[in-house]
């Protein structure tokens, strides 16, 4: 499968199962690869990911839960709220992606210059990260989506699996095989979003 073509097959997907056409293993090795891959602005590598399997990744969705029970308080209304996680549990494992906010701090130090573009050099990265690692997955035969419940659960988070203070949440990527695929989507043609010259 060429790059373009797993680009097309990466889906926000949700309808997710506890099934893998490859090794949890394999799956690590992976997202490891990934992380090493992906380019960073001045080679600052200040991306991290964690990758959750079976009661671990259940573990992250009950927290994601309970935290949110607490937000929500009206019961009836929760309710569509714990469908959709109760989906994200569903899955095969789930990767946490993180950045590590020392790496941005000690560049902004050396290099007081570009201070002010360090944050966003880290965003950027950090974007690579997720979309690489989801297209990867696509390629492989697992569904994902990207979902964002931080900061509610950053620190419940952080306790749980004992991570680095530096480490801020920055995204939760559920994964697994797809149950029932996600429908088409409307996108703009290329050519209201993109201009060429000199061809």
């Amino acid at each position: 499968m060429s790059f373009v073509t797993a680009l097309e097959t990466r889906r926000s997907q949700y309808a997710l199962t506890d099934a893998s056409p490859i090794s949890d293993q394999e799956i690590a090795d992976l997202v490891k690869k990934v992380v090493v891959d992906v380019p960073s602005a001045f080679n600052s590598q200040p991306q991290r990911a964690v990758v959750l399997f079976g009661d671990a990744s259940q573990k992250l969705w009950d927290i994601v839960k309970e935290t949110l029970r607490k937000v929500v308080n009206d019961e009836e209304a929760f309710k569509s709220t714990e469908a959709k996680i109760d989906s994200f549990a569903a899955g095969h494992g789930t990767v946490l992606f993180y950045d590590d906010e020392d790496v941005t701090k000690q560049l902004q130090e050396n290099i007081p210059a570009y201070a002010a573009n360090f944050p966003g050099f880290a965003r950027d990265a950090a974007g690579m990260l997720q979309l690489a690692v989801w297209t990867a997955l696509a390629e492989k035969g697992l569904g994902a989506s990207l979902q964002h419940y931080n900061p509610l659960i950053d620190e419940a988070v952080a306790a749980e699996f004992d991570l680095p203070k530096s480490w801020k949440l920055q995204a939760q990527m559920p994964f697994g095989i797809v149950a029932q695929p996600a429908g088409p989507v409307e996108k703009q043609p290329a050519e209201t979003r993109v201009k060429v010259f000199g061809l």
